[in-house]
């Protein structure tokens, strides 16, 4: 069958043919996708990093520290969504240039903050904007790879983002050491996210909507199932009748691993005595892990996919939530008079920490159809950003009258083992969605003229 030409979508961009074939170089496109999604995380590492230097210059409680980040993700709820309704009018490559790289500007007046209200304001605004990278790049990263290789590219992708925060931790914790220094960081990661935009606006190509998906190949462009939707209700019912998906959603409630990213700098000068430089040492090598996590998670996670494809990531899955919540009790209860030794506890929490997104995300890009995976992340992202909101500020609030290794305890060693003991539920339902979403993309292909492979 002869490929057919580009074809205009409602946004006025063309849409590259629907033959596996003419997709885009895929390690280039990566490339690209994990320098997106790497810009977009550094925002949040200077208020996490720095904290202790912010808290100082502008006389602030802990609790600030949690109600940033609250007010973050509680704009993702709000604004991710709506970065999807745009990308179903507006091409995706420049909506994810927009949001993930040009919003950078945000970001370098934020460095100019000179009270709580005006950080709050301008970090909410960031947030606002660069929210909307994260449901495009996984909804994207399922039409560059199939099914058995989701998992290592997905590793890769959030992975690199682990190293840049990580290589970035140690930069702006010596930044602490100059007056005013964390305004610079501000400065700097916006900066660097205007540059990133510009190459995702000059050199990504978009590989349209279900190009990885065999089945669809031979459908036209232009067709209903090959344009993103957007995640209005209809959507969110279509979306959350797909079990699996839903219970994916609610056994992200318990994905509280990111306390110790946004308060484990924090952690180790207010409950272990060291300083903002020493403290921030600690990011390196726990972003090394996190990266080795991302891929040998992601690899491991394909393998067990190919032999067991029912229940191979879901068995990982709750594996390394269990894990966790032991290896976040000795990091976080017991004492331990070494930097080194919170530097390992923490490289291996990274790394269990780090097999998560090769994980869920594959999850719901094997039974969610393509046109529905970018709103099916807004919304996926939306229900996680309520959590870590709430959880962030219990864990700033009770970290202010308990301290934080109290609040490390029930956050970190508690609800993460629920979460582990909660994706139990999980084996059934997927086994029927993913059998039923095969089925779907046959139909399609018979629908198409196309046999299925």
């Amino acid at each position: 069958m002869h490929s057919a030409p580009p074809v205009p979508t409602d946004g006025g961009a063309s849409l590259p043919p629907a033959t596996g074939r003419d997709r885009p170089r895929r390690r280039r496109q990566l490339l690209l996708l994990s320098a997106a999604n790497s810009a977009d995380s550094g925002e949040q590492s200077v208020i996490s990093v720095m904290f202790p230097a912010i808290r100082a210059a502008l006389d602030l409680p802990l609790a600030a520290l949690g109600v940033l980040g609250a007010t973050a993700k509680l704009a993702g709820v709000v604004f991710g969504p709506l970065w999807v309704s745009i990308a179903q009018r507006v091409p995706r490559t420049q909506v994810l240039a927009a949001c993930s790289g040009l919003w950078g500007v945000w970001t370098i007046a934020t460095g100019f903050a000179q009270n709580y209200a005006q950080l709050l304001v301008m970090s909410t605004i960031v947030a606002a904007g660069i929210v909307g990278g994260g449901p495009l790049v996984s909804g994207i990263l399922a039409d560059l790879f199939d099914d058995k290789s989701r998992g290592r590219a997905a590793g890769f992708l959030f992975g690199s983002v682990a190293l840049f925060t990580g290589a970035l931790g140690p930069l702006l914790g010596q930044l602490s050491r100059f007056a005013d220094g964390w305004r610079y960081g501000f400065f700097a990661v916006g900066t660097t996210q205007i540059l990133v935009g510009l190459a995702v606006l000059r050199y990504f190509k978009d590989p349209g909507v279900g190009a990885a998906e065999p089945q669809l190949a031979a459908l036209d462009a232009t067709a209903p199932t090959r344009r993103p939707q957007a995640l209005n209700r209809a959507n969110v019912r279509r979306l959350l009748g797909i079990r699996s998906f839903a219970l994916i959603c609610v056994q992200r409630l318990f994905g509280s691993q990111f306390i110790l990213l946004a308060f484990g700098v924090v952690f180790l000068v207010d409950a272990r005595g060291f300083s903002n430089a020493s403290a921030s040492l600690v990011t390196l090598p726990t972003a090394v892990s996190y990266f080795l996590g991302t891929i040998g998670g992601g690899v491991l996670a394909d393998r067990m996919q190919r032999r067991f494809p029912r229940t191979g990531r879901i068995a990982i899955l709750q594996t390394s939530y269990l894990v966790y919540a032991v290896v976040a009790f000795l990091t976080t209860q017991i004492p331990w008079s070494s930097l080194a030794a919170y530097a390992a506890l923490f490289s291996l929490l990274g790394a269990l920490q780090g097999m998560q997104p090769s994980l869920n995300r594959p999850l719901i890009m094997s039974v969610v159809p393509p046109e529905l995976r970018s709103a099916a992340f807004a919304l996926f992202l939306a229900i996680e950003s309520v959590a870590w909101a709430a959880l962030t500020v219990f864990v700033g609030q009770l970290g202010d009258s308990t301290g934080l290794e109290s609040a490390f305890l029930w956050s970190l060693v508690v609800v993460i083992l629920a979460g582990g003991l909660f994706a139990s539920l999980l084996y059934r339902p997927y086994a029927r969605d993913l059998t039923a979403f095969q089925h779907e993309l046959d139909r399609r292909a018979a629908g198409s003229g196309q046999s299925p492979e």
